[in-house]
């Protein structure tokens, strides 16, 4: 006897612009279109910067579905909204509108999306146009772009600049902490912020330098997107239990390489081998994860 597919999770998202707004009626509409879950958040549709929304991505499981009343309700712009519909197909989750033609868990619900996509290139486009045409009329006219205030070095538009330049940081972290987060909270703080930069850039989720990374994790932890524990100092430790406890962060971070690939990002990272030499064998890698092996 074939045996019904399991139903799938549905999660509920709401959000209103301020906080005397209030989600009762999208939670309504939520709930009856059969979510076990609903995240609320309060903040601006002009910000990107919604913590609520970062969590619920960062810990969303495969096959869950992702629903909104309508699309406003969770994305600034259609591109904003194919981030996010990016980052759950990475997790293997899907995304459905309710008074939307979107479900992406349907084929006709994808073919939705993908005009939605070719609308925004061609919006960038048009928006990229605009600017060079307004700038080529201000010259024109003799005015220089920019913000006048800035170039007049007022304090108030040095602020500005400084508020937009860590709000425009802090959406640039939500956007990409699901690629390089997980393994920052694998590896830290056994593993020292050089190591773990390291080892993000051999994975190809950089380029970190120990500084970046560091100023990158403590903004999200200021966030509670991130555990402080996260932070603390690294243990000291000697050249030969450095390097087992490198080898070890680096299969705990992608448990699918080989000792054969382990060697290979080892040798990418410039790594010295325990006699000093510069080529990597599997036995030497082999070796190095038996010291970090706890017996039963």
């Amino acid at each position: 006897m074939r045996r019904s597919p399991l139903p799938r999770r549905l999660i509920g998202y709401a959000r209103v612009s301020t906080s005397e707004q209030d989600t009762h009626a999208q939670r309504l509409e939520l709930v009856a279109a059969g979510c076990t879950i609903i995240v609320q958040e309060h903040g601006s549709g002009a910000s990107r910067a919604r913590p609520e929304l970062a969590r619920l991505l960062r810990d969303i499981t495969k096959d869950a579905i992702l629903v909104v009343v309508r699309l406003d309700r969770l994305a600034r712009s259609v591109g904003h909204l194919l981030e996010v519909i990016e980052t759950l197909e990475r997790k293997g989750a899907h995304f459905r509108s309710l008074h939307d033609p979107i479900d992406t868990s349907t084929p006709q619900g994808m073919f939705s999306l993908q005009v939605l996509g070719a609308v925004a290139q061609l919006e960038r486009a048009l928006i990229a146009e605009r600017t060079k045409a307004g700038m080529a009329a201000a010259r024109a006219r003799g005015r220089l772009p920019g913000n006048p205030g800035l170039r007049n070095g007022t304090i108030e538009a040095r602020q500005a600049v400084s508020q937009a330049r860590e709000r425009a940081y802090l959406n640039e972290l939500l956007g990409s902490m699901d690629r390089w987060l997980p393994t920052v909270q694998i590896l830290r703080p056994n593993q020292s912020w050089s190591d773990v930069a390291r080892i993000l850039n051999g994975r190809g989720l950089g380029p970190w330098t120990t500084e970046r990374l560091r100023r990158a994790v403590k903004r999200l932890a200021q966030e509670k997107l991130a555990d402080p524990a996260l932070l603390a100092p690294a243990p000291r430790q000697a050249a030969a239990d450095r390097l087992a406890v490198l080898v070890q962060g680096i299969a705990q971070a992608n448990p699918d390489l080989s000792l054969r690939a382990i060697a290979a990002q080892l040798e990418a990272m410039h790594e010295r081998t325990l006699r000093g030499g510069h080529r990597w064998n599997a036995s030497s890698v082999k070796h190095l994860l038996a010291r970090t092996t706890v017996p039963d």
